[in-house]
This record gives C-alpha cells, structure tokens and sequence, in this order.
C-alpha cells in the first residue's frame, strides 16, 4: 500500500516575462489517496485544478510556497521531474506535447526504461506494447510516427493512457483526460484507467470538468475545488449534485 500526501499546499504561477508580480494560485490544498483509490476532481474554469496537477509533477512554471507532497513519506517536492516519475508518479496532460523526430516506440522504450532501471528485452516488449496498443486500440502504425505529432484529441489522450499502462506508477495524475473525446474514445480511455488500475492498485486523481467520465471511471471521492482549494467532499452522489446544479452553491 502507497500513500499520496498533500499537505497545505500553496502555490503561485510566475510571470513568463519575468516582470511583474507571482500570483498566489493554490492556497492551502490538503489530499489523501491511497493505493487502489480514485479521487475526482472537479471545480469551475481558473479554481486551479490544472496548476495543483502540474506542482505535483514539477512543472518549473510553479512556485511552491509552502506545504509538502509526500509519497509514501518521502517529499517529492525535493526531487526533480524525472525523480517524481521514477519515484512512481504519472501526469496525463490536458494538452499532450509534440516531440517532432522522436517516434513514438523509442519514446516509450525511453521512459520504460528510466522508470524499471533497465531496458526491456526486444522481444518481451515489442508483445507488450503491442498488446498495450490492441487494448486501446492504437493501430500500430502510430509507432514510427512522431510522438503527438498530427494526432487527434482522441489519439493524443489514447497515448497519454498508453504510457500509462506501460509504466504502472503507484499514482497518476489525469487532467482532464475526456476533454475532446467523442463518445467511443472516452469509453476505450476509461477503460484503459479501469485497467491500469485492476493490475495495479495504483491511485488516481482525476480532474475534470464533466460527469462524463465519471459514468465509466467510478470514483470513491469527489472534490469541489474552488479559488485554490478543495472546499467540499463527498461520495460519487456529489457529481450528480454538482452536473444539476453548477458549483455556485460552493463558491
């Protein structure tokens, strides 16, 4: 059993052009998960949901201020990036990045590798990843193909939950996921979660803005995050209340 700890987590954006003043973001986040759970996330445009994703994971844009991340004791926020991924998180972007000239196998060989301390043996992982690919239903052609590059929506998310698979972290992070996706693309990435999740046990955090997902992806705990924080909890029930009735009730 893993723990993800944040602990009165405050955060502030700094200016790209390096003048002016940092802008408090997140203002006391406090958060649980466990192995095996999932924790949705959901709040209304500019609350913040995407910058706690992207302080987890070490985006240099952010500056945190004050609190702690631990997992399972140790405090990631002492580690760089790549530290954080090898110590067994995951973030699925809400915008996937290009890497143009990197195919899409070598990248994930790449990472599999940084993550397991060694590389897997050709033959072993040529099965994998291409039942990793049947799963999601990733044609294999997408391999040789610049990671992202040209890809819809849907076949950037479908990588995201890809890689996901293939590193088993003991907690991922997902930011807005079902953004963008029709219909039988949110049900092939849910399951994906749902299946990462059966062979592992990991926890997830699930940010979104729509129930949606919710439908395929059931949650043990749902959040209302509001001006930088989490302001509500409830069960499963709470994003029914929230889809009827907006989050003014919250704000």
């Amino acid at each position: 059993m893993s723990t993800l700890e944040i602990k009165n987590l405050h955060a502030q954006v700094l200016p790209t052009d390096g003048t002016g003043e940092p802008k408090e973001i997140l203002k006391g986040v406090n958060l649980t998960i466990r192995s095996g759970e999932t924790h949705a996330i959901m709040g209304p445009n500019g609350s913040g949901k995407s910058t706690l994703a992207y302080t987890i994971a070490g985006h240099p844009k952010y500056e945190v201020t004050e609190g702690e991340v631990l997992l399972d004791g140790v405090n990631v926020l002492d580690l760089e990036v790549d530290e954080r991924a090898r110590a067994g998180l995951f973030l699925a972007m809400q915008y996937p990045t290009e890497i143009p000239g990197v195919s899409s196998s070598n990248f994930m060989r790449s990472a599999v590798t940084a993550v397991r301390g060694q590389a897997p043996k050709l033959r072993e992982w040529v099965k994998e990843l291409n039942a990793a690919r049947e799963n999601l239903q990733i044609d294999r052609s997408f391999g040789e193909r610049s990671v992202n590059e040209g890809f819809s929506g849907g076949e950037k998310k479908r990588h995201e939950v890809l890689q996901l698979d293939l590193l088993k972290p003991k907690f991922a992070v997902l930011d807005e996921t079902d953004s963008g996706l029709d219909v039988d693309a949110l049900r092939i990435v849910s399951e994906g979660i749902n299946r990462y999740q059966d062979e592992t046990e990991g926890g997830v955090l699930l940010i979104t803005h729509y129930k949606r997902i919710l439908n395929y992806v059931q949650p043990d705990f749902v959040h209302v995050f509001a001006d930088g924080r989490i302001v509500t909890t409830g069960g499963a029930e709470l994003a029914d209340q929230l889809e009827a009735d907006g989050y003014d009730q919250f704000l």
